[in-house]
């Protein structure tokens, strides 16, 4: 049973409208909702964060056209990188919504992270996201840094770019990260698993959210396109993958099916379902034991993988 601070959250959440004064109980999106207005939401919401420690510095960088910041904890290199693939639906979220969020993990790992701005639909739909994440990966890799002292995370629709961005990387030769961790990854922008109709009721997020943001990102290309949708691809030599989902989420089906897709094609994959649990619910707060013990399985994944080299019958599957 999830636990009571779980529920307080969920609750909170799920009735934020009462805050607000409205009546309504759960927000419907179409394509006249605002995505400035979305956009404003998610920025606000970055507040449940918290302060940056003061153990943390913050760089701004541009690599071309993509902004970009160093998030690093003070006296440690960048030898070693968390590449973060931010969350938003395709068509949200920042380095300032996102910082926050970022910086806990970097503190915890003592390890820097490289957190980016990719460009966002409807002003630019896919490929955008895509091409600004492998332009990224490849400035890393330009600072000296090793593949495998990489690993690459994104949550929501950034964790599904952060597998359609070991795709892509795989499909242009370019050496891949030791390891990736995607936290409900939104990884089906055909939305065909039956989460998308059968959790409505106990998400959290706007009723059509997703079909609505799926439009905007892939707008006149194929949603099964592998590079927009990570779940059709060639899983083969991907490198080990940690995945989180909270069952009470119509992303959660996305996590199944690409887990056990990754598994039949090879890969070492991990699987975590939350029972009960929201979207995104390792990024809640730390009050939370789901929480808490989802965050501290992430870290330890990271501190196994990061670093470690490759064995040679890996590259060659790769």
């Amino acid at each position: 049973m999830p636990s009571f601070q779980s529920r307080l959250i969920r609750f909170v959440i799920k009735h934020r409208h009462l805050l607000r004064f409205q009546l309504k109980k759960k927000d419907v999106f179409d394509f006249n909702t605002s995505i400035a207005g979305f956009r404003e939401d998610c920025e606000k919401g970055a507040g449940m964060f918290g302060k940056l420690p003061e153990t943390i510095e913050v760089t701004p960088v541009n690599i071309c056209h993509i902004k970009a910041e160093w998030i690093v904890p003070k006296g440690v290199g960048k030898d070693k990188v968390v590449f973060y693939t931010h969350g938003g639906g395709y068509v949200s979220g920042s380095c300032s919504d996102h910082r926050g969020l970022v910086s806990r993990i970097v503190k915890a790992v003592n390890i820097p992270a490289l957190l980016f701005e990719y460009r966002l639909a409807p002003e630019v739909p896919f490929p955008g996201a895509i091409e600004d994440s492998v332009e990224a990966y490849k400035w890393v890799l330009s600072q000296g840094v090793s593949p495998s002292n990489i690993v690459i995370i994104g949550e929501s629709a950034g964790g599904g770019l952060a597998l359609a961005t070991l795709l892509a990387l795989k499909e242009k030769g370019i050496e891949l990260p030791s390891a990736a961790v995607a936290v409900s990854p939104w990884t089906d922008l055909k939305c065909t698993g039956e989460s998308y109709r059968t959790k409505n009721d106990v998400s959290v997020a706007p009723l059509n959210s997703w079909t609505v943001f799926s439009k905007y990102y892939a707008c006149d290309n194929d949603p099964g396109n592998p590079l927009i949708s990570p779940l059709y691809g060639d899983l083969h030599g991907l490198p080990p993958l940690l995945l989180q989902a909270g069952e009470d989420d119509e992303l959660f089906d996305d996590s199944v099916q690409f887990a056990e897709k990754a598994g039949d094609a090879g890969v070492d994959v991990t699987f975590r379902k939350g029972k009960g649990m929201l979207h995104c619910y390792a990024f809640l707060p730390a009050f939370v034991p789901e929480s808490r013990e989802a965050m501290e399985e992430i870290l330890t994944f990271i501190k196994e993988h990061i670093g470690k080299v490759k064995s040679p019958d890996s590259l060659e599957r790769a």
